[in-house]
């Protein structure tokens, strides 16, 4: 450890600043009453374009991306730039579907997704059904926050002989993180996310402009990856993608970008939008963030051709991929720098966590707590219970870290994408029409969960030794098909549950079974009055079939 100690210096210094601003974020544009879920949970609903840009980007791009991305092309090659085509479309397949998102929610009030599929099928079981999609979706991604944390620091050489000592600098950060989160809310990531960006922005780009001059340039970086690929008995690796791992790489692109913009954090910075022409810049200035990701992923082979040597995973035999960018950090620039670096990736675990621990909180409030444990809830009451349960995820979240195999937690996550994925037709689709039926949305959820969970069991991680969840690539041999060609099983089971949602309407429209539309309410019950520049008297899409 001693040889770190510049780097654990800055890297504590750059963590107690950023700390000392969540705490002072409580008065950051403080209202006249915290005790409220709309100030606790959403800032107010108050934030402008810059703030919403930092606190969107920042929820989005997370710790996690700036480690797993670059590791997994350290190890697969072209197969994980996936994440870059699919952060360039996402952004216009969402447009649309945002903005109509934050004006329904602005104007009745919404503060989950769950809130609003409550009020648009008349359905607390299928609200019920998609808050606890969410919440379940989300707890492995917060731990995820925390392997990126723990990569820095086994790269600082901060471990311990016992399980408690080498978790326990995540145990103080998290308990911090919670701390401030518990004061502050929403303000905390949204002012932090700010010194995150500018952290990441700076590393970053000196990495892309000084490490292929010290490597010999891109060429010779390119011809590294090539040789090291051209060596390995893997048929899926290489620098460019084949017929084995295309089908896979356009699935998993659009299935993550359908799924990324579902997840209740997600949704949470786009409702602390001030109005809906915050949420249209955004959606068009947010790919820019996806130019900082190709830079990203692009140190994966740099990594290669450093000789960069991945620390040893948690169990005999394995190595620990996730500490390939921290040890090329650590190998090439000056200990100061590496140290900056190190902050960066840690500040960026903390901004997405807090925000998935808000977002995770204000679902069971709202759609758990106050439809079925306390109705008459006050507003006062429901920032409490929801402060409390931020804090309860935070601590499973860490949980997961230090009583189960970190790999796990990855697997977990690659679930989350499958699991999320299953609210898009109530959702996405309610957001424009109501023709499905309440009934057949949870049909469809029902089927495409259980397809999802067979699909992942079937499938193994040959690199960990484990037989079931290994992954997200489904083989299509297992359906009968000669091919070695795989899939990404949210794709499939997202279409399965879009069938099964349309033809179970179909069934239960013929037999006339009750829908659960309050007819009572107005046709322009859901306009978008939220926004003084919209006609009053214009009827949105979202209130006809």
């Amino acid at each position: 450890m001693s040889e770190h100690i510049t780097e654990i210096v800055v890297f504590t210094f750059l963590f107690l600043l950023v700390s000392g601003m969540g705490f002072v974020a409580a008065r950051w544009r403080a209202p006249k009453d915290m005790a409220h879920l709309d100030e606790w949970g959403l800032g107010g609903r108050s934030f402008g374009g810059w703030v919403t840009w930092f606190l969107v980007g920042g929820d989005l791009y997370t710790a996690y991306t700036f480690v797993a991305v670059p590791a997994l092309i350290f190890g697969a090659g072209a197969a994980g730039f996936f994440a870059v085509p699919y952060t360039i479309v996402i952004y216009p397949l969402f447009f649309l579907i945002l903005i109509r998102l934050w004006s329904v929610s602005h104007r009745h009030g919404f503060v989950t997704p769950a809130d609003f599929v409550r009020t648009r099928f008349e359905s607390p079981t299928l609200a019920l059904v998609i808050a606890i999609t969410g919440i379940v979706a989300t707890m492995p991604y917060i731990a995820l926050q925390l392997i990126g944390i723990e990569a820095v620091l086994k790269t600082m050489g901060v471990t311990g002989e016992s399980a408690f000592a080498r978790h326990l600098p995540i145990i103080i950060a998290f308990a911090i993180l919670a701390a401030y989160t518990y004061q502050s809310g929403l303000r905390a990531p949204a002012l932090i996310a700010f010194v995150k960006d500018t952290l990441i922005y700076i590393v970053i780009l000196v990495a892309v402009l000084w490490l292929p001059y010290k490597l010999g340039g891109w060429n010779a970086i390119f011809n590294a990856a090539d040789a090291k690929f051209q060596a390995s008995p893997s048929p899926n690796d290489g620098i460019l993608l084949n017929a084995n791992n295309q089908v896979q790489y356009f699935t998993l692109a659009l299935g993550s970008a359908l799924a990324l913009f579902l997840y209740p954090h997600s949704i949470t910075g786009v409702l602390a939008g001030r109005n809906r022409d915050v949420i249209k810049r955004n959606m068009s200035a947010l790919p820019a963030y996806s130019l900082l990701l190709g830079l990203i992923a692009l140190l994966g082979y740099m990594a290669i051709a450093a000789g960069v040597k991945p620390l040893p995973g948690a169990n005999p035999g394995t190595v620990d991929s996730n500490t390939v960018v921290p040890l090329l950090f650590d190998q090439q620039f000056p200990s100061w720098f590496a140290g900056i670096a190190f902050a960066a990736i840690g500040i960026g675990a903390l901004v997405p966590a807090a925000i998935m621990s808000i977002a995770a909180a204000n679902l069971f409030t709202r759609n758990i707590y106050k439809e079925y444990l306390r109705k008459d809830a006050t507003h006062a009451q429901e920032a409490s219970v929801a402060k409390i349960t931020s804090l309860v995820v935070k601590v499973g979240a860490v949980a997961c870290i230090v009583f189960l195999d970190p790999q796990f937690s990855i697997d977990l996550q690659l679930i989350g994408g499958v699991i999320i994925l299953q609210t898009a037709p109530a959702v996405v689709i309610g957001l424009y029409t109501r023709w499905l039926h309440r009934g057949a949305l949870l049909a469809g959820w029902a089927a495409g969960m259980a397809l999802g969970f067979w699909m992942l069991w079937q499938i193994p991680n040959a690199a960990t030794g484990r037989k079931h969840f290994g992954g997200s690539a489904f083989p299509l041999s297992e359906f009968g098909f000669d091919t070695k060609i795989t899939i990404y099983v949210g794709f499939v089971t997202v279409i399965v549950n879009l069938l099964v949602a349309v033809i179970a309407t179909l069934i239960l429209r013929a037999a006339k079974t009750p829908e659960g539309v309050d007819g009572t309410q107005p046709d322009d019950y859901f306009a978008d009055e939220g926004d003084p520049r919209i006609e009053r008297q214009r009827t949105d899409p979202v209130s006809s079939t």
